[in-house]
């Protein structure tokens, strides 16, 4: 992650725009999960606050707004090109131009706005735009099926839109912006709004759909809660670090003798009982 000083007029929108970041609650959630308690932002940013900035490409959005600005300019620039060399051909450009759109057409709706996201385990964490805390999921619904771990343990258990229960069940976003008091904020009243929504529904588990980084959950009380962390890592196995290139890897890491790493992780392990 990288640190941003913030300067005058700037918000979590901005900054989130700035970097690509998916939207400010993320951005927000983000720095106050790493950051001291002391520098946690509550509120409006001032001036010359450090801001934590992800890098996870799970936080980052697929396309920045300049990279589509920059296409659309140039969309543009051949659309005023064609018409100042092509002005008799303009039926054949626009049947072209109508096909091309039908074909983006169905390439979208084929490849699904689940395409390229993770599926959310029990060990996933969640936030309440309108909450402080960031409890985990507690699956419910099944004990039937778990994503990318062979040996079954539960914080691997698939989460589906029926898992509606948290961990810890009292107050699990911590305390409610929606309910402000002299005090300050009263605690958090979880109470959700029906099952979760924009589920994958291509996978289910026992007639289930499953729930992904895009699925979202409202409360009764006014908040949308949204998936913070999917919960799933990659883990570096022996058969990765085989397809390795020695030389390469060299230059990545000088100070490592990978012809050695490699032997100390294939060869025997020294307290196996034959």
């Amino acid at each position: 992650m990288k640190t941003y000083q913030t300067q005058p007029n700037d918000s979590f929108a901005s900054i989130a725009k700035k970097f690509n970041v998916k939207d400010e609650n993320f951005l927000q959630t983000f720095h106050n999960l790493n950051c001291s308690e002391s520098e946690v932002v509550y509120n409006e940013l001032s001036s010359g606050t450090s801001i934590l900035i992800p890098e996870d490409p799970q936080f980052l959005c697929e396309n920045s707004e300049s990279d589509l600005e920059e296409d659309y300019i140039n969309d543009e620039a051949e659309t005023q090109h064609d018409h100042e060399y092509q002005e008799n051909d303009e039926k054949e450009i626009d049947n072209s131009t109508n096909e091309k759109s039908e074909e983006v057409k169905e390439s979208e709706n084929s490849s699904g706005e689940h395409d390229g996201k993770y599926f959310v385990i029990q060990k996933g964490m969640v936030q309440c735009n309108q909450g402080f805390k960031f409890p985990k999921l507690k699956v419910t619904s099944h004990q039937k099926h778990y994503w990318n771990d062979a040996d079954g343990q539960a914080d691997y258990l698939a989460v589906t839109e029926d898992d509606l229960q948290l961990n810890p069940p009292a107050q699990p976003f911590g305390q409610c912006k929606l309910k402000p008091s002299s005090g300050g904020y009263l605690p958090c009243t979880y109470a959700p709004a029906g099952k979760w929504t924009k589920t994958y529904d291509k996978v289910k588990v026992m007639g289930k759909c499953c729930v992904t980084e895009l699925s979202e959950l409202m409360c009764s009380t006014g908040g949308k809660i949204t998936i913070f962390k999917h919960g799933q890592q990659s883990e570096l196995g022996k058969r990765n670090i085989d397809n390795a290139d020695s030389k390469e890897q060299q230059v990545y890491n000088p100070v490592v003798d990978f012809e050695e790493f490699k032997e100390e992780i294939n060869g025997e392990d020294p307290f196996e009982v034959e």
